[in-house]
């Protein structure tokens, strides 16, 4: 199975990551992405930017672990798992998880699974500019349950 995990600065191009997991491999019948964006507004208030952070090398492995488990639950053939850190703005992309299997069925509840355990298991920080401040988020009760439900 091709797997790919990045923590990266730089944007990504959404497009090329799907090609990317199904590249040269006639086995794969279904390709499912989750692309997440930054909106301008979160808990009532304007946002402007958004600074992500991360602690090298233990995001990483905190990102190998949820696709690991993946992998151990469905027929997969490819994820490519890739989270921006560093400043950014609305409408750029945040996060992409996109998973290729055999069948629909894999795909969707493989992906769900990985942006579920993404939101509460890996190490990421987010400070938000909004016009009274900045503010640290805190993780949301529906990312809880979310993860719950697997």
């Amino acid at each position: 199975m091709h797997r790919h995990i990045a923590v990266q600065e730089t944007a990504f191009d959404a497009a090329a990551e799907e090609q990317a997991v199904r590249a040269s491999n006639p086995r794969v019948g279904a390709v499912v992405t989750f692309l997440g964006l930054m909106r301008d507004i979160n808990d009532g208030a304007q946002v402007a930017t958004m600074t992500l952070e991360h602690y090298p090398g233990m995001t990483e492995k905190a990102l190998a672990a949820i696709v690991d488990e993946a992998e151990s639950r469905w027929d997969l053939e490819g994820i490519r798992v890739i989270h921006r850190v560093g400043q950014l703005t609305p409408e750029d992309p945040i996060v992409l998880v996109t998973v290729a299997s055999r069948h629909r069925g894999d795909a969707f509840r493989a992906c769900e699974f990985i942006i579920d355990y993404l939101k509460t298991r890996a190490p990421f920080w987010k400070k938000e500019q909004t016009p009274e401040g900045e503010r640290w988020v805190e993780a949301r009760h529906s990312d809880r349950e979310a993860e719950a439900k697997w």
